[in-house]
């Protein structure tokens, strides 16, 4: 559904605008909802859909151990509705804008079913320090038999 990288800026209200590859994804499924939740120095961007299948999923996983409770407080607490507006933008929450580090030029990753919004120079730090384990990672991957 999401793929690519698309490098954008968030204006000065915090409204950005979702690249066209992206809009045709979720017009694709009806969709005109994100849900924003802060993870990994990024926000995850989840199609409303896709954010409840996501959520049954967590449902069905023990609720009583500490570690699920503590997850579920942080990302479900973090979580936000993102109307898409007429002009194919999204207004992103004063807090979210401050958990990601997005003051102005921003990268927006497709993770397939999601996709995430990374300040631009939190992205280049990322990209600089893992984009060489590709490798290493299909490896371990094939080893499982993707």
């Amino acid at each position: 559904m999401f793929q690519g990288r698309y490098f954008h800026t968030i204006d000065p209200k915090g409204r950005l605008s979702i690249p066209a590859k992206f809009r045709e994804a979720l017009a694709e499924h009806d969709e005109d909802t994100l849900i924003a939740v802060e993870a990994d120095s990024c926000l995850w961007a989840y199609p409303k859909r896709e954010w409840e299948r996501f959520v049954g999923e967590l449902r069905r996983r023990p609720q009583l151990t500490a570690e699920m409770r503590n997850f579920l407080r942080i990302f479900a607490s973090s979580a936000k509705e993102c109307p898409v507006d007429r002009a194919g933008r999204i207004l992103l929450a004063p807090e979210h804008r401050e958990f990601a580090g997005l003051v102005k030029e921003v990268v927006l990753v497709g993770t397939l079913d999601r996709f995430e919004i990374w300040g631009r120079e939190r992205w280049a730090d990322f990209y600089q320090r893992h984009g060489g384990t590709f490798e290493q990672i299909a490896e371990k991957l094939g080893a499982l038999g993707l």
